[in-house]
């Protein structure tokens, strides 16, 4: 069976728009595109290398895939990254099933979004790796579809814009399997399922009445 792995930058308060530069997506009117250049050195080069050692296909937003394809194809063969993108298998979610697109190596996920990739999912071939796409992936949370997360956390904050969880996203435990801490602050941390999430508690067995008042004042 073949994995969706979620890769994703995002900022200490969740944000992951428009890492990569201030045209990427100022949708929204987000002010800060391009807020992981700075951050971006050897070692972060290297960690996004070892992401993409072994063999993927991509999962993409209509949105990211068209970021992509405008700028990966045409990187030239000094950049590593782009002539593997251009060999690799691109997966589009878009609400246009028929889109014909011009990247090669590329399709569309169809009408039923969630059905294809859960066939995808149950078929052999390596795994669905996606990059950006933080609409599509309130897809994948809701749906319950991620079996695993490399996300790089970012020591800034940004306030507003995408971000990686939203509302509806299926509840879950997950395992933390390592985690490293590079010199600029950035965590790079891989995440796989958990299981369900556990609940316990610090309250009193018996509540005091002023705890009894606390709840009855809820809205």
């Amino acid at each position: 069976m073949r994995k969706v792995i979620v890769g994703a930058f995002v900022s200490l308060d969740g944000v992951m728009q428009a890492p990569g530069g201030p045209e990427e997506d100022p949708i929204g009117g987000f002010q800060y595109g391009g807020w992981v250049a700075p951050y971006f050195d050897e070692t972060m080069g290297e960690a996004v290398g070892a992401m993409f050692a072994k063999p993927f296909d991509l999962l993409l937003g209509r949105k990211t895939y068209d970021i992509f394809a405008a700028h990966w194809p045409y990187v030239g063969a000094d950049d590593p990254i782009g002539p593997l993108f251009d060999r690799i298998t691109k997966f589009v979610a878009t609400g246009n099933a028929n889109l014909k697109l011009e990247w090669q190596n590329s399709q569309t996920l169809g009408s039923d979004v969630v059905a294809t990739i859960e066939t995808l999912k149950e078929g052999d071939g390596p795994d669905l790796l996606t990059q950006g796409s933080s609409d599509f992936l309130q897809t994948l949370f809701k749906n319950d579809l991620v079996d695993e997360i490399n996300v790089s956390i970012f020591p800034l904050v940004l306030g507003n814009g995408k971000k990686l969880f939203g509302e509806g996203t299926t509840a879950r435990a997950l395992k933390l399997v390592n985690s490293k801490t590079l010199a600029g602050g950035v965590t790079i941390n891989r995440y796989i399922r958990g299981g369900k999430v556990l609940t316990g508690s610090f309250e009193f067995e018996r509540p005091t009445e002023a705890e009894l008042e606390r709840r009855r004042n809820l809205k």
